[in-house]
């Protein structure tokens, strides 16, 4: 479900995965995403990943920003700016501009950081590339 700010921007919408639903497969969107629930695939987001306390992602996320409160096992590339919350963990493999590890985080894996780190995914005059199944 996507939520319309008073701008008619796609980056003023905020999508929702509910604690307790979990989800297989892909996802790609230019708005906002906030995960309370647990996705084990693909996560391409233009804009702001959230993932909240009760949030787990198993695999593959790229993100304009992050902000990490749950759990992340995989590999994480952000472009501009990752925050590991006090009660997060990141296992795997992240990619990121900047990092700001909050006490009490974990962070277990390998990190590359500076100006070399911008992904190919967020080049704004490129939509979305995905692949739809039926």
């Amino acid at each position: 479900m996507a939520f319309k700010g008073s701008s008619e921007s796609s980056s003023s919408e905020l999508n929702f995965i509910g604690k307790g639903t979990v989800i297989n497969g892909e996802i790609a969107t230019e708005s906002s995403l906030r995960i309370d629930g647990t996705v084990k695939g693909k996560i391409i987001c233009k804009n702001t990943l959230t993932v909240g306390e009760t949030g787990k992602v198993e695999g593959e996320i790229q993100a304009n920003n992050a902000i990490i409160g749950g759990k992340i096992e995989g590999k994480v590339n952000v472009s501009q700016k990752l925050v590991l919350e006090s009660k997060s963990s990141l296992i795997g493999e992240l990619k990121a501009s900047k990092l700001i590890i909050d006490e009490g985080a974990v962070f277990q894996g390998t990190s590359d950081m500076g100006v070399g780190t911008k992904s190919e995914a967020f080049d704004k005059k490129q939509p979305l590339k995905h692949n739809a199944t039926k």
